[in-house]
């Protein structure tokens, strides 16, 4: 009888961890740094391009984005979007201490690193921790035959005035489909999270991303035409999740992994 237990008891840990393997979903963090002009842009491409990312990659973080708002966008040159993935929180616990431990992170980074405080490479970094949806619970790289300067990776945020309207909002992009309706149009998404930490809360967030500007606009039109959009719009218990939104339309720099 003990033994049967005992290997009842295996099978259900088994069958317990194995559930969890399932349910695990990605968790992101997205970096911004504002620079006030091309000097301190160019110092932050060089640290990120030489040392942080590479040092990212020795650490176990294969793909990072990178990204800069468009030319006819207004916020253009003042922002710089690191997006990188991550398995699990410890991650970014453990991270630091990498860095401080990466004598190659530590040379090659040595200009951004040893700044003086009077001759800063950025003006301010924002950072947001996010937790991905359900329906889409690991990031995705696209891959184009367009240039990295005419591709488009569209970042949203979606403010809701409330919590529990913002429960709503997630609700409506997981079960109520509208995660879904961006794959069937082929909109290339990258990630959807919901933000667990970050200057603007509550809100959600997620990447789209396309081979140009043409076909942002393309896609778009589509998704506003679909039917399944058109019924799920409508549905009172989805209207007026969203308070605000921004967005910024983004070319991957050319070091950028996705």
């Amino acid at each position: 009888m003990d033994s049967k237990k005992s290997i009842f008891g295996i099978v259900f840990l088994f069958l317990f961890l194995g559930s969890l393997t399932l349910a695990a979903r990605d968790y992101y963090q997205i970096k911004v740094y504002t620079v006030k002009d091309k000097t301190q842009e160019a110092t932050v491409d060089k640290y990120l391009k030489d040392a942080y990312l590479p040092a990212l990659h020795r650490a176990g973080i294969k793909k990072v984005g990178v990204f800069k708002p468009i030319a006819d966008d207004p916020a253009s040159g003042t922002k710089i979007i690191v997006f990188i993935p991550l398995k699990d929180l410890n991650q970014i616990d453990k991270l630091g201490d990498k860095l401080l431990k990466d004598k190659s992170y530590l040379a090659d980074g040595a200009e951004y690193i040893n700044a003086k405080y009077d001759n800063p490479p950025y003006e301010r970094i924002e950072s947001t921790l996010l937790k991905a949806f359900d329906k889409m619970p690991e990031f995705f790289s696209p891959i184009f035959d367009t240039p990295k300067s005419e591709q488009i990776f569209e970042l949203r945020s979606y403010q809701s005035a409330t919590e529990k309207i913002h429960r709503k909002k997630v609700e409506m992009f997981n079960e109520g489909g509208e995660t879904e309706i961006f794959r069937k149009i082929g909109a290339n998404a990258v990630f959807y999270g919901e933000v667990l930490s970050g200057s603007v809360m509550p809100n959600l967030m997620y990447m789209t991303s396309y081979s140009n500007l043409e076909s942002n606009k393309a896609h778009w039109k589509a998704f506003g035409k679909h039917p399944d959009w058109m019924s799920l719009k409508e549905k009172e218990e989805y209207k007026n999740t969203v308070s605000h939104i921004d967005k910024w339309l983004c070319h991957p720099t050319a070091y950028s992994d996705i």
